[in-house]
């Protein structure tokens, strides 16, 4: 039991780290522990690695939003959360915001353990079921949101082009045999990072006096917002080809309702759907034979014959990791909040943007990827991300650089 809760403490304090430093994946923390695991296993049992692993996925879900908030630094689950953490910070609310994402994060795993007993009945079948038509619910949804997100012919059209185009890109890259981790992590710093940099590069010259008092109220509509992100992770802990990135598209559209801030309905929700999506892909093993993410694949990989006594384990781990997650991203937000209090926007702004890339081609370096090609990932992902803004449309129409791949692979796969 004590290996059992020093390893979890180990993968809190692992995941926080990889959670703030922008660019690290929580699959490449993943990928080097699984690496290790044979001489690992000479020493300890299965379940402790496994336990170091699923505490670093849940605490990094976590803290990675506090680099995407409070810099721009996307990743595949945050990279809708970029723009609407920006408004906040140069609205002086960045504890609020941080706060928001670590509520939205802490209650949607609570949800999901709640709502475990139903999802165990009725989803398993429907998976079985909906496979073969995936791809046709994948393109209907896609198609609905962008007729939601729509006010008019014209923004229709370009949301399309937005969303082709986009998918073009989505599917140029997956079909290359450069490692997808480091085609995504140009492309979606290009889309969603640099690009919502450059176009708020003049919004404000100085980041104005971040408010030291917050007080978030969890009414009613706060609790909507955590079912609807706790419930939407778990969905989509059991469905291909979507992950919390589609699924904040999604929450994007159900969050255009009555709520005088949409803005922070938007980032509990999708906090919410990055965190319990995490724990659902550790559930779905167990539930389907299917593990629905990259430290998923690594624990089925590890333990071979996957057991309720497992699934309880991971239960609690996530319990632990959610809770001391929350914990340190308030105090590790609230610090960061103070530190880029009155800094000039226009001189981190150019910081972070030199960060970003700075990430791209150090991980280029590492991979040995072609560096010719990732810039040119890079400089045509940051202008088709450009286009959003200067049209006044949601950037959420250009996660068809995933929808549109899975699209085609599914429909591959079934006919």
């Amino acid at each position: 039991m004590i290996d059992l809760l020093i390893a979890c403490f180990l993968g809190i304090l692992i995941g926080s780290i990889t959670g703030i430093f922008p660019g690290i994946h929580v699959n490449t923390s993943g990928a080097i522990v699984f690496t290790l695991s044979p001489y690992l296993l000479q020493f300890t049992s299965s379940e402790v690695i496994c336990v170091f692993l699923a505490s670093l996925a849940i605490s990094h879900a976590i803290l990675e939003f506090i680099p995407s908030t409070l810099l721009g630094v996307p990743d595949e689950g945050t990279a809708l959360s970029i723009l609407p953490g920006h408004r906040m910070v140069l609205e002086g609310r960045s504890k609020e915001a941080i706060r928001i994402v670590a509520i939205g994060g802490f209650g949607a795993i609570i949800v999901t353990i709640l709502t475990l007993p139903l999802f165990a009945i009725i989803l398993p079948g429907i998976h079985e079921v909906s496979k073969p038509y995936l791809w046709i619910f994948l393109l209907v949804v896609s198609i609905i949101l962008i007729y939601r997100l729509s006010h008019n012919l014209k923004e229709m059209i370009w949301s399309f082009i937005l969303f082709i185009f986009s998918g073009i890109i989505g599917w140029a890259i997956f079909e290359t045999p450069i490692p997808s981790s480091l085609s995504l992590m140009a492309t979606f710093t290009g889309l969603f990072g640099i690009s919502t940099i450059i176009f708020s590069i003049n919004d404000d010259s100085h980041i104005p006096h971040q408010n030291p008092f917050v007080e978030i109220e969890l009414d009613r509509n706060s609790l909507k917002n955590i079912i609807l992100g706790g419930t939407t992770g778990g969905i989509l802990g059991f469905l291909p080809g979507f992950g919390p990135a589609q699924g904040g598209i999604i929450a994007q559209d159900l969050t255009n309702s009555s709520d005088k801030d949409n803005t922070t309905s938007f980032l509990m929700i999708i906090s919410g759907i990055n965190t319990s999506d995490c724990l659902f892909s550790l559930i779905s093993i167990y539930l389907i034979g299917n593990p629905r993410s990259g430290i998923a694949v690594f624990i089925s990989y590890i333990i071979n014959d996957f057991t309720i006594f497992h699934l309880l384990l991971f239960i609690f781990t996530s319990l632990i990791a959610v809770s001391i997650g929350l914990s340190l991203a308030l105090i590790i937000g609230d610090r960061f909040s103070k530190f880029i209090e009155g800094i000039n926007y226009g001189k981190i702004s150019y910081i972070s943007i030199g960060l970003m890339i700075s990430i791209v081609y150090i991980f280029t370096f590492v991979y040995h990827g072609p560096v010719l090609y990732i810039s040119l990932i890079l400089i045509t992902s940051t202008a088709l991300g450009l286009l959003p803004h200067f049209q006044g449309l949601s950037k959420s129409h250009l996660m068809g650089v995933l929808i549109i791949p899975a699209i085609v692979i599914y429909y591959q796969m079934f006919h």
